[in-house]
């Protein structure tokens, strides 16, 4: 098992809280394979809600498999502008 510290943003903060679940440096445990997108779905979210998976700072794909002490983070869509160019990423609709 591997263990990662997990945050969500926004709205998906108010998602995860109602289900019970943590959402604010959460240490979680993971199964080996996992990856950004089997968490997305073991929060019990879409992959729709999730614009962009951060992982130890950088915008990651969703395939790639999480390792011990990754950081990683969900941020919905809806992020202002600023907050995209700083995060490193941008609305791939409107590219």
């Amino acid at each position: 098992m591997a263990t990662i510290t997990f945050n969500a943003f926004s709205f998906l903060q108010k998602k995860l809280k109602a289900k019970n679940m943590q959402y604010v440096n959460a240490q979680l445990s993971i199964g080996p394979g996992t990856t950004a997108r089997k968490l997305i779905h073991q929060m019990q979210l879409t992959e729709q809600e999730v614009e962009v998976v951060m992982i130890n700072g950088k915008a990651g794909c969703l395939d790639t498999i999480l390792e011990n002490q990754d950081r990683v983070a969900f941020v919905p869509h809806g992020t202002p502008g600023p907050y995209r160019v700083l995060l490193g990423f941008k609305n791939t609709a409107n590219s």
